[in-house]
């Protein structure tokens, strides 16, 4: 498999690595990036062929991944559309719905992702959906590529895409919040800003990695915790009386509005709202 990175920013930057982490040559791989600074970096880095030009860029892949931000992609389909020869489309453009890219670039070769920022250091997850006209080939293809920087999971309906978006998409910053807010805690209990960071991340990533060992529900390993009459069931009653837990799912639930309005806005006939 032969892939082409059309854009060269951050998510761009872990997929590639990713890949070659993974077997992948740099001969493999090529990227467009208009940047000229960016398309330096790619080739030190990395060892890719870098180009600013589209049609040199996809000439010999098989598979392209677009990797532009969501109000670029309709002009970029379009420059795409008169040279496509049947590859593989991998579009992590939020928002973008797949048959409005497969309109604009007249192919159902389409694959839609949605990663998340932890792919930076292969530890991302990622939501998949595939348009009908894609083969078991291409899926594979598709899934070969996210699996490089973390964990997949296809999807049969593309609307589940904007709660994926919600939950593991927009999810790290709702996990960075909640550290910043640990954080402030600690530093108000007296402790210095280095020492309020470590035990924040420590705590965090010890519990991350615990839930993630155990087959018990996190409610299962949150009782474990909580002692009657304890320190724990103290803190968690504060969270309780404050509705937190509401608060999450709520503005979970506002992200994946958004993700809903921002296909409204960015697809469509006239790229307004249908």
């Amino acid at each position: 498999m032969n892939i082409c990175f059309i854009g060269g920013g951050n998510m761009a930057t872990a997929l590639i690595g990713g890949l070659l982490g993974k077997g992948f040559t740099a001969q493999q791989i090529s990227a467009v990036e208009i940047n000229a600074d960016n398309r330096a970096k790619l080739q030190q880095s990395f060892g890719v062929r870098t180009t600013a030009d589209l049609a040199a860029g996809i000439a010999g892949c098989d598979t392209i991944v677009l990797a532009v931000k969501p109000q670029q992609l309709r002009e970029v389909a379009g420059q795409l559309a008169p040279i496509l020869k049947g590859q593989l489309l991998v579009s992590i453009a939020a928002g973008i719905r797949a048959a409005d890219l497969a309109r604009w670039c007249n192919s159902q070769s389409v694959v839609r992702a949605m990663p998340n920022t932890p792919a930076l250091i292969q530890s991302g997850m990622t939501g998949l959906y595939a348009l009908p006209a894609v083969g078991a080939a291409q899926r594979e293809q598709a899934q070969n590529i996210l699996a490089a920087v973390g964990e997949t999971l296809w999807l049969n309906d593309e609307a589940m895409l904007d709660a994926v978006t919600a939950i593991s998409g927009s999810g790290p910053a709702y996990v960075f919040y909640f550290i910043e807010a640990l954080q402030q805690a600690a530093r108000d209990m007296g402790f210095n800003a280095e020492d309020a960071r470590r035990l924040s991340l420590a705590t965090f990533l010890g519990a991350g990695k615990l839930a993630a060992a155990s087959e018990d529900d996190a409610s299962v390993l949150r009782a474990r915790v909580t002692s009657k009459n304890g320190t724990t069931e103290r803190a968690l009653s504060s969270l309780a009386a404050n509705q937190v837990a509401e608060h999450i799912v709520q503005a979970a639930r506002a992200a994946q509005v958004r993700s809903r309005e921002m296909g409204d806005e960015l697809g469509g006939e006239t790229g307004g709202k249908r």
